[in-house]
């Protein structure tokens, strides 16, 4: 009986025993499976993560309708595109070339463009009109409209314009001219003859017509570029005359504005960090107007000259750089008050209305 006990007992401790390292190696199981099962969830995360990461959105598309044909007074828009300024912010923004019959606030209005560069002498009476725009930008501080004539004409002051065959390019560019009429009481149909210019100066250097338009950046350049020497010119300035009037802006359509604010802000930023590099290295800027200009109708020299006149008009001397594309309320309700004066428009302008300063205080966020 008792040799069998010890028996049992022996054979107990041995069952017992093998327990104990059956639970043993169990938990050592226990211990090397959590650890996979930690590792298992660390290892897949990736790839889990990566199959539900959103493909980065489209760019969103914005047509930006020019005044004129592709030139350094629109190099900022070019440096944006050329530095990747629109990429960055997720726009394509195509750039549509202007000319002589192409009215940006009509292509803006009838929603052929998006935003629009225009000068305000031509939103005035759009707005007037009943045109569903409104001004998001001033990026030209001062006006670069002049008449120029040969001393052979004899053109001294405004008041020898009298009987006088005077160019313009039209299409909203006439306003200024309108007013310095109207100051000096001439009837433009009646007094002199107002004619229709083309975007050459051959009509004033073949002495078709007497005075020409043209704008400090550019035309001017051309007279003086074709050997006629500054001495040799009577230049009317529509500043000195009190008539001048703010001139390329940036302008959008209310609808599109309406629901798209954040892309107007995400444009401009990129637009006016064009333009800053732009006056810094106007020879980079050059670089990137040539792309666009059509073979042949310009040089890189001309265009030069024309991005330092340019840099001129957005920062005038005094200005300070930090408002640069903010629209003055004086200065706009000045121009409203000119257009009212001499018969742009029929009625006061409604200045409230017609621009805004939250665009540009969007973009400097």
């Amino acid at each position: 009986m008792n040799g069998k006990k010890r028996k049992f007992r022996g054979g107990l401790l041995a069952v017992v025993m093998m327990l104990v390292v059956s639970l043993m190696a169990g938990c050592g199981g226990n211990n090397n499976s959590a650890a996979e099962a930690t590792a298992g969830p660390e290892t897949t995360a990736a790839p889990e993560a990566s199959a539900t990461t959103e493909p980065a959105a489209d760019p969103v598309t914005v047509k930006l309708q020019l005044k004129w044909v592709p030139q350094a007074q629109f190099a900022g828009y070019f440096v944006a595109q050329d530095k990747g300024y629109y990429e960055e912010e997720g726009l394509k923004v195509e750039i549509m070339p202007g000319g002589p019959d192409i009215v940006p606030e009509q292509q803006v209005a009838g929603g052929s463009a998006d935003i629009g560069v225009g000068w305000v002498a031509s939103l005035l009476p759009s707005l007037e009109q009943g045109m569903p725009l409104v001004q998001i930008a001033q990026v030209y501080q001062k006006s670069g409209l002049v008449l120029v004539s040969k001393k052979s004409a004899g053109i001294n002051s405004p008041a020898d314009l009298k009987g006088k065959k005077v160019g313009n390019w039209m299409g909203g560019n006439e306003f200024e001219l309108l007013a310095l009429f109207d100051k000096y009481k001439f009837d433009p149909n009646k007094d002199l003859s107002f004619t229709k210019q083309g975007f050459t100066m051959d009509q004033f250097l073949g002495d078709q017509i007497d005075a020409a338009s043209a704008m400090t950046y550019n035309e001017y350049q051309v007279v003086l570029e074709s050997g006629i020497k500054a001495e040799d010119l009577n230049v009317i300035d529509m500043n000195a005359e009190g008539v001048a009037m703010l001139e390329d802006n940036l302008f959008a359509n209310k609808e599109w504005l309406a629901e798209n604010k954040e892309i107007a802000a995400k444009f401009l930023r990129a637009s006016l960090k064009g333009w800053k590099d732009a006056i810094a290295d106007p020879a980079a800027a050059v670089d990137s107007v040539m792309k666009q200009a059509e073979d042949g109708s310009t040089t890189k020299e001309h265009q030069l000259t024309m991005m330092t006149e340019v840099a001129k008009l957005i920062l005038p001397e005094g200005f300070d750089s930090a408002k640069m594309g903010y629209t003055d309320a004086a200065a706009f309700q000045q121009t409203a008050d000119i257009s009212q004066k001499f018969g742009v428009i029929k009625e006061p302008a409604k200045v409230d209305e017609a621009y805004t300063n939250e665009i540009v205080e969007m973009a400097a966020k």
